[in-house]
């Protein structure tokens, strides 16, 4: 590098000497025969005069001062064309950093967002665009947060936290290491998070005022036996007593009576512990942490990237940046968003119960819904797929408006999920028959009303006890909207069977 430099500087250092020491009948090998004293003066003299012609800064006054001052606010000179400075280079008082990323390393403890703003909505916070995006052959980063913000733990063991914030020989540690570490991830995560509340100065004693609170929570862990029975769901039920029998034992079991006073007042009570676990089944992020040379899998609650709701269409994603330790958020490659517009990502491709029981809340178009049919009838896969105008493999479903005449509103998540979930049959290029294939939906149909009418109230009921009801809980809110979001899937199903007959076999 220095080589390329001084090539560039040559020409008017070189023609300054040449006109101050050749022009004055001096032969450059007399040079050689002079004394010791007097050619080491006149190379000083030429230095001087080519640092002058160069920098405009004299070498009598580099030299009447050390040349690295300590606690003294180096002089800035201004920049030569092309951005180099050449007193940059030689004195070396200042440094241009060949990364713009690289001295943020270890000196970052600030959250960045770029073009968003964070509202309150009818869901809870959530992240909105708060300016025009247009669509780009790269993601954009929205959001940076550093890795010291977070609270983050491995997954298997040893335990590694990153920060390490739980300090030597407390007692928090022996609880986290009590835990299986195939099952507990949660446990761990919530007294990692409930420790952190008691850490003086921590960042978590700020931000946990914008967590929800106990009575804002939708997490089924803190639902009441009548609120689980309003889930119309035995299974799902018996899950979530499950989960709150596993909670309440590990409480009991680390914060009884003879427990140390720093134990004690993390969770006095199974509610708030209960919380806890709930927030972080619902704000947890599974990453692999990149560390210099340690690569882990770990489970992370990492702030303001935890208000991003979920969606089966996001427009944005994680992107874990390792070399400065940085989680990104960044808006899908190609993706347009208009003012106004929230900020997704998707949460995990599963059905509703799976949603309701770590997340707490449910969808009525959810793609990966299911079904559990159980006769014999089935359906012409490729003659239903062509009727809804849906393309790609099963795992990829997706409704391709170019495939149909126009925009057809009926088509969505749930129309997805029926193709996934309905019984059907695919020989090659054979067609199915008419009359058997009508007398299939009619069967199917047949069964959707059976499903409908072993629930004990119909959608449109579940709507007016919503309505009826605005102060209800949130955990009974959620119970309700989940068995009101089941029956109108099953409602969607009957009516595609519907719409099928009409478009394919009449």
């Amino acid at each position: 590098m220095s080589s390329s430099l001084l090539f560039h500087l040559q020409p008017t250092g070189y023609q300054k000497l040449k006109k101050d020491g050749f022009a004055s009948g001096a032969k450059p090998s007399d040079q050689f025969l002079r004394a010791p004293e007097q050619k080491t003066k006149q190379k000083r003299k030429k230095k001087q005069e080519w640092m002058r012609a160069a920098t405009g800064v004299s070498m009598e006054a580099e030299t009447g001062l050390p040349p690295f001052r300590l606690f003294e606010k180096p002089h800035v000179e201004q920049p030569m064309p092309g951005g180099f400075n050449l007193l940059t280079f030689v004195v070396g008082w200042q440094l241009e950093p060949a990364d713009p990323d690289f001295y943020k390393i270890g000196y970052v403890r600030h959250v960045r967002a770029y073009g968003i703003e964070f509202m309150e909505g009818p869901d809870g916070f959530g992240v909105y665009s708060s300016r025009d995006v247009e669509p780009l052959r790269r993601a954009r980063i929205i959001m940076e947060i550093p890795l010291e913000l977070m609270l983050t733990i491995s997954k298997k063991l040893p335990w590694m936290f990153f920060p390490d914030i739980v300090p030597l020989g407390h007692p928090i540690f022996d609880i986290i290491n009590s835990t299986n570490e195939e099952a507990d991830w949660d446990l761990r995560l919530a007294c990692l998070l409930l420790f952190s509340f008691d850490c003086e100065g921590n960042f978590w004693q700020l931000y946990g005022d914008f967590l929800p609170s106990v009575d804002e929570s939708t997490s089924l862990l803190l639902a009441t036996e009548e609120e689980l029975s309003e889930l119309q769901d035995q299974k799902l039920a018996v899950a979530i007593r499950e989960k709150q029998r596993q909670a309440v034992e590990f409480w009991e079991k680390h914060w009884h009576p003879g427990a140390p006073l720093k134990i004690k007042r993390l969770a006095r009570d199974p509610e708030r512990f209960l919380w806890a676990v709930g927030i972080a089944q619902s704000r947890c992020t599974n990453l692999q942490l990149r560390v210099g040379a340690l690569i882990q899998d770990t489970n992370m609650l990492v702030p303001y990237a935890d208000m991003l709701n979920h969606s089966f269409r996001p427009n944005c994603f994680l992107h874990w940046r390792f070399k400065d330790r940085m989680l990104e958020v960044m808006i899908n490659a190609g993706q347009r968003i208009q003012k106004g517009d929230e900020m997704t990502i998707n949460y995990m491709a599963g059905q509703n119960h799976m949603l309701m029981e770590r997340y707490g809340f449910s969808l009525p178009t959810n793609p990966w819904d299911q079904i559990p049919f159980s006769g014999n009838s089935k359906i012409h896969l490729d003659s239903f797929l062509s009727a809804f105008s849906i393309s790609g493999l099963p795992n990829d479903y997706y409704y391709n408006s170019r495939l149909s005449e126009g925009e057809d509103t009926f088509v969505d998540g749930a129309i997805l999920a029926a193709a996934r979930t309905l019984p059907t049959w695919s020989d090659g290029d054979m067609p199915p028959i008419p009359s058997l294939e009508r007398k299939a939906v009619l069967e199917l149909q047949e069964e959707c009303q059976q499903f409908l009418a072993e629930f004990p109230t119909t959608a449109e009921h579940d709507q007016q006890i919503l309505d009826s009801n605005p102060q209800c809980s949130r955990t009974l809110e959620a119970a309700i909207r989940y068995r009101m979001h089941r029956k109108m899937f099953i409602q969607k199903i009957n009516n595609a069977l519907e719409l099928y007959l009409d478009r394919i076999l009449f």
